[in-house]
């Protein structure tokens, strides 16, 4: 190699370019006395030949006008403190300017040798998860260039860098709780995210296994969902927050609606399933008519239908109405949410083939059992505004509405 290439600083920590003497160069293989070998017809380059590689590497250095960042000398090793370690290069992201149009040049780069030689592949993997492991060994400023650096490899897809070897080592107690790790994963979210969407950072997040488990990168103190929000509101990640709080949102409705399918099938007592719905609707801040919509699902749901039988399925939908118009009523409480509800009996009534006469039945006995006011059932037959079989349960409706016009009239 020339002097270029003697000097050039292509190490990737610690020259991982220098392969062993176990590689036998074409001119240097055994041949049998008296025997002719004929050539190849084309030349198979050894795939671990230093001259070849070393060549490839000084190629694409003069190919980039030898304007080329990579990680050299310094700390780089868990614990180092020796300061002779090595002296840091010039030509490194560690000594460069933390931006992306200093550390993207690096990348490519990287990508072009991994992708000529791509047994180092491993290399850059075990030599990230070191960088990630050390990250109190660097200054701030450093971090964060490793974050852009770390990001860009994401966007660029390099090779050798799952994700799971980049958040993975970041979990270690010591650099979470000195809160490196927040600093260091929300410099790397800002960057990726200037070329990459929400739902490419989540992918990435997900196949690292820290798609529901982004708190782990904060400290104890601050690892909360109000931690969360603040510390990435105040960083302008505003649709990171929005994501993590539908995460929530989904994950305690999906509690309320298992506890209480529970507690209707072991028939709890009502007082007992009344506290348990309210504590999780404040929990989750569920609005009062989703809380309505849902608790009308789980109700239906829970009913044991009986196959082709119409009579036992109207017997049975008509009993469950009964037996827990109490928790109805209780968050039925005015006439909006009762419109709502009614409008979630006319839709399920209509793509419910079961229930489809059974519409007039059971807005009567929501009536009966003080889920329903008058009021609310005489507007949705004049001027309810769902078309979804409305005609037909209309008509279905009307002897009900005659007797509720004429009880009114006698009053």
């Amino acid at each position: 190699m020339d002097n270029l290439g003697r000097n050039l600083p292509i190490t990737i920590v610690n020259a991982y370019y220098l392969l062993d003497n176990r590689t036998i160069s074409s001119k240097e293989k055994p041949t049998l006395g008296g025997t002719r070998i004929k050539p190849r017809k084309r030349n198979i380059a050894a795939p671990l030949d230093p001259a070849a590689f070393s060549d490839a590497v000084v190629q694409i250095y003069l190919d980039n006008a030898g304007d080329l960042v990579v990680f050299t000398g310094g700390r780089t090793q868990p614990g180092t403190t020796k300061p002779d370690e090595g002296e840091r290069h010039s030509y490194s992201i560690i000594d460069c300017e933390p931006q992306r149009e200093a550390i993207l040049p690096s990348v490519i780069y990287i990508q072009k040798i991994l992708r000529r030689r791509p047994f180092l592949i491993k290399n850059l993997e075990n030599v990230t998860r070191r960088f990630m492991q050390s990250l109190e060994l660097f200054e701030e400023n450093e971090r964060k260039k490793l974050a852009i650096f770390t990001a860009l490899a994401f966007s660029q897809k390099l090779s050798g860098l799952p994700p799971e070897t980049v958040f993975q080592p970041l979990l270690k107690d010591n650099l979470v709780g000195k809160g490196l790790v927040l600093s260091f994963i929300t410099d790397f979210f800002k960057e990726y995210l200037v070329d990459n969407s929400l739902d490419d950072l989540i992918a990435i997040l997900k196949r690292g296994k820290m798609e529901d488990n982004l708190l782990d990168f904060f400290p104890s103190s601050k690892r909360s969902a109000e931690g969360f929000s603040e510390h990435f509101t105040k960083e302008g990640l505003i649709p990171l927050v929005e994501y993590n709080e539908k995460k929530i949102f989904e994950v305690k409705l999906k509690d309320m609606k298992s506890t209480l399918t529970t507690q209707i099938a072991e028939e709890t007592e009502m007082s007992e399933v009344i506290e348990s719905v309210k504590q999780r609707v404040k929990d989750a801040k569920l609005p009062d008519i989703e809380v309505v919509r849902i608790l009308w699902d789980i109700l239906m749901d829970a009913v044991q239908w009986s196959g082709k039988n119409q009579q036992q399925n109207a017997n049975a939908a008509l009993r469950q109405v009964k037996t827990w118009a109490q928790l109805l009523n209780t968050f039925c409480t005015n006439a909006k949410l009762e419109l709502e509800l009614m409008y979630k009996v006319q839709m399920q009534c209509y793509e419910d083939a079961k229930l489809m006469k059974l519409f007039p039945e059971i807005v009567r006995s929501l009536y009966d059992q003080d889920v329903l006011a008058e009021d609310t059932i005489l507007y949705w037959f004049r001027k309810g505004t769902n078309p979804k079989g409305r005609q037909t349960f209309v008509k279905a409706l009307e002897p009900f509405v005659k007797w509720l016009e004429e009880a009114e009239e006698e009053e």
